[in-house]
């Protein structure tokens, strides 16, 4: 068989070392890196380059969602499987829109895992049967997400994003202007400017904007 390259990426140690062993079983598939964050994802995958990138959707600092679009843009040759407990349609039409090819149920993984990597080696898409049903019922019925959820996320930027991301894990301005690279003065402002585009007027609402979309674990 040949050989093929990959990441892993989910911010336990215990869901990464069962991924690696199920994957590692097939003849000539090596995990050459791991990470524990969205951020150390896209790092790895700019430098590694992986044929396929597993992400888990709920990571720290940046979330799979983030750090696929970050993916699909940096490092173009890599094709990112998405793997998560969480089965809502409108996530799983934003995670197709933001570059991933492939979304399993981690209920799934220990049967579908192996065979979702291969699709997408074959320039394929794959879905476990349960969320290619709910792509399918979303289109059947012409849903289309609420508008708090999708419509007021796509008015920020990715760097918007990221920020209040951080913000609801709990960072400062300090550590949110350390982390991106950004002067406290500038950090504070892209605060300022999301709370408004947002109409948040506190960070315990910005929390709940996050929560509710996916950004972070509640």
């Amino acid at each position: 068989m040949d050989e093929m390259r990959l990441l892993v990426a989910d911010d336990h140690e215990l869901v990464r070392t069962g991924l690696r062993t199920l994957l590692e079983k097939q003849p000539g598939w090596k995990v050459e890196a791991e990470a524990a964050d969205g951020r150390d994802a896209v790092a790895k995958a700019i430098e590694l380059k992986p044929d396929v990138a597993v992400l888990d959707i709920s990571m720290p600092h940046l979330n799979g969602l983030e750090a696929t679009r970050q993916i699909a843009k940096e490092a173009r040759g890599t094709k990112v499987l998405i793997i998560t407990m969480h089965e809502s349609d409108p996530l799983i039409r934003e995670v197709l829109d933001a570059g991933a090819k492939g979304y399993i149920l981690k209920s799934d993984a220990g049967r579908d895992i192996v065979t979702a990597v291969e699709a997408l080696r074959r320039n394929k898409t794959f879905f476990t049967s349960k969320v290619a049903q709910i792509v399918l019922e979303g289109y059947l019925k012409k849903e289309q997400p609420a508008e708090d959820c999708r419509s007021r996320r796509e008015r920020l930027t990715p760097r918007q994003r990221e920020i209040v991301q951080l913000i609801a894990e709990g960072k400062s301005s300090k550590e949110v202007a350390v982390a991106l690279g950004l002067s406290v003065k500038t950090a504070e402002t892209h605060r300022a400017n999301i709370m408004r585009r947002l109409d948040c007027h506190s960070v315990t609402e910005l929390v709940r904007y996050a929560i509710r979309n996916d950004m972070v674990q509640a």
